[in-house]
């Protein structure tokens, strides 16, 4: 139970609850186990006069006695049915404290979960996939839940009624009470040995069934493309193949547990049987009452119930166990990307990059070789390129999406690694190659960065990034719902809401990756047009594949292979007769072809 133990926090933040769940459930236990001493009285008494009530047949007296006996017998009836009544009660309050206590471990065990996936770098979920994060925040915490709620109610009832039990056992006769429970230790030795089959499997399962989770999201993700080359089929056969797994894996373990429980119900058996066997012997010899072995009887048929538990308390906690290590293992990872300080600040916006080289960390490949430029405050960078020439890498380390290998990368003269890291990205308006649109409202995507916006701050901006009349001609205008990826806008919408997006941040520094890609030249020109006022005063860097003549670059750097290939300005790389001087010469033949 090692990797349980980081739930001890849990328990100590929860303690009076946990208290209060043991008080409730010894109390409900303390009224469950007078009931059958009750019972012992009510069935001895009977016995007793059953003498003295034959001795009177056919005498007035005989009547008498019978209804007294019958209102002795009422008066033990009615206390059964108030002791019944009383522990329900405290059972009631038992999960009231600690099944509720579960749910709120839970609840803390998913923010925290959560919290530590948004904390960590992006070379992390590289590594990892999307259904497997899904499969630990949703399946595993719900095992672990059973652990800290239903498994550790019923281990504390157990405990209690127990010593309960059995001290009351013991109190009327330690003899009968030894053979009572002969039957317990061979109980204990077949949990042992099948709790650690059940880890193992549980462990297997709970693998298969995030590689499962895995599977189904990126069908439901890429339906478009499995659509577009008909593998519907293909990709039912491999979910079936892989649900196949799992339902087998599932199995085994249900073949224990069919195996074990019937068991456990054949030993209980076995106890009763031997409680009457010895009960009757020790009543003949005079040890005890016949109401003793009614007694001791229901005392190892309350019994039946915590012992039968006992082996699914420990498949809980062993299934547990195994989801508690998933969970371990993304929670002791430390981000790759931290912040230093909290301090936020405005930006002059002078970038400078210091020799700057960077390895992609998850794949060993070159990024970013001995790259270094400097912007001050106010400029525009033009960065072009081949795909794959290191232009979205340069984006991705200006707002540290990765630390560099090497080098440094200033913001107003200082090292970004010793800014706020939150301030830094709240500072920088940053348009990424593969835009991602959430499922919301138009507005709400828009306004996704900000703190708070109004509508027309929201309108104003659409209308720079030039989607305004666009979003008027959707169905509920700026209330439509965008879908899941914002699969119900156009390629060139999403570019431009992405846009807006950054620009209503009103950020002191501005990147724009390949942003223009899916407009078309009219909404290109009108957007650049609209771009020029607003860039105005801002450090701006245009990631781009094409050469934007509306737009008035300070600096331009052409990239190969993570190397600064040319770089000055546009009539400076123009006389270069270079990358630049062939991809101007190219696109001005295309656009003299269009006109």
């Amino acid at each position: 139970m090692k990797e349980l133990f980081y739930l001890n926090k849990y328990f100590v933040k929860y303690k009076w609850k946990i208290l209060l769940g043991i008080v409730f459930v010894s109390l409900s236990n303390y009224f469950r186990v007078l009931q059958p001493q009750a019972i012992r009285e009510a069935l001895d008494l009977v016995i007793n006069n059953i003498g003295v009530f034959g001795m009177f047949d056919g005498s007035p007296h005989q009547e008498v006695l019978f209804a007294q006996l019958g209102k002795t017998l009422l008066y033990f009836g009615g206390l059964v049915l108030l002791f019944a009544l009383t522990m329900g009660i405290f059972m009631y309050f038992m999960r009231q404290t600690i099944i509720v206590m579960s749910r709120l471990i839970e609840y803390d065990m998913r923010k925290e979960l959560f919290a530590k996936y948004e904390s960590l770098d992006l070379a992390f979920y590289k590594k990892n996939n999307t259904g497997d994060l899904m499969s630990r925040v949703s399946e595993d915490v719900s095992k672990v839940r059973m652990y800290v709620g239903p498994a550790l109610l019923y281990g504390i009832n157990l405990v209690s009624l127990f010593v309960m039990v059995i001290w009351s056992m013991i109190e009327v006769s330690p003899t009968l009470t030894f053979y009572s429970l002969l039957p317990l230790p061979f109980l204990s030795i077949s949990i042992y040995y099948v709790s650690s089959l059940i880890n193992k499997k549980s462990e297997v399962i709970q693998q298969q069934l995030a590689t499962l989770n895995s599977t189904a999201q990126e069908s439901y993700s890429g339906i478009r493309m499995i659509k577009s080359y008909v593998q519907e089929l293909s990709m039912v056969g491999i979910f079936r193949e892989q649900s196949e797994d799992y339902m087998e894996k599932s199995l085994g373990l249900a073949r224990i547990n069919a195996m074990f429980f019937p068991l456990m119900i054949f030993l209980i058996g076995a106890s009763i049987i031997i409680t009457v066997y010895m009960g009757g012997l020790q009543v003949v010899s005079g040890a005890i009452t016949p109401g003793n072995i009614a007694e001791f009887v229901i005392y190892v048929s309350m019994l039946t119930w915590p012992v039968t538990a006992i082996g699914w308390i420990a498949s809980i906690i062993q299934q547990a166990e195994a989801s508690q290590k998933r969970i371990n293992e993304f929670l002791k990872i430390d981000p790759a990307i931290a912040s230093p300080v909290i301090s936020e600040k405005k930006f002059q916006g002078s970038i400078r990059f210091d020799n700057v080289s960077f390895n992609y960390p998850d794949s060993g490949i070159v990024g970013l070789e001995n790259v270094s430029f400097d912007l001050k405050p106010g400029q525009r960078l033009a960065i072009l390129g081949k795909t794959g020439a290191g232009k979205s890498t340069i984006a991705d380390l200006l707002v540290r999406m990765y630390d560099v290998s090497s080098g440094k990368i200033l913001i107003d003269g200082e090292d970004i690694k010793s800014l706020d890291l939150f301030n830094l990205r709240k500072r920088v308006g940053y348009v990424p190659q593969d835009v991602f649109l959430f499922s919301d409202t138009v507005s709400g995507n828009i306004g996704f960065g900000t703190d708070s916006y109004d509508q027309k701050e929201v309108e104003k901006f659409a209308g720079y990034a030039a989607v305004h009349e666009d979003i008027l001609g959707l169905s509920e205008g700026y209330e439509s719902m965008v879908g899941e990826r914002g699969v119900t806008l156009s390629g060139g919408q999403k570019q431009r809401v992405s846009i807006a997006r950054a620009l209503i941040k009103k950020p002191d520094i501005i990147v724009l990756d390949d942003c223009l890609s899916a407009v078309d030249t009219n909404t290109e020109q009108k957007i650049l047009s609209f771009l020029n006022g607003v860039l105005k005063d801002k450090t701006t860097i245009i990631i781009t594949h094409r050469i934007y003549s509306l737009l008035k670059f300070d600096h331009i750097i052409v990239l190969e292979n993570g190397r600064i290939a040319e770089q000055g300005t546009h009539e400076q790389l123009i006389k270069n007769d270079g990358f630049y001087f062939d991809l101007f010469e190219r696109q001005r033949a295309e656009e003299a072809k269009i006109q």
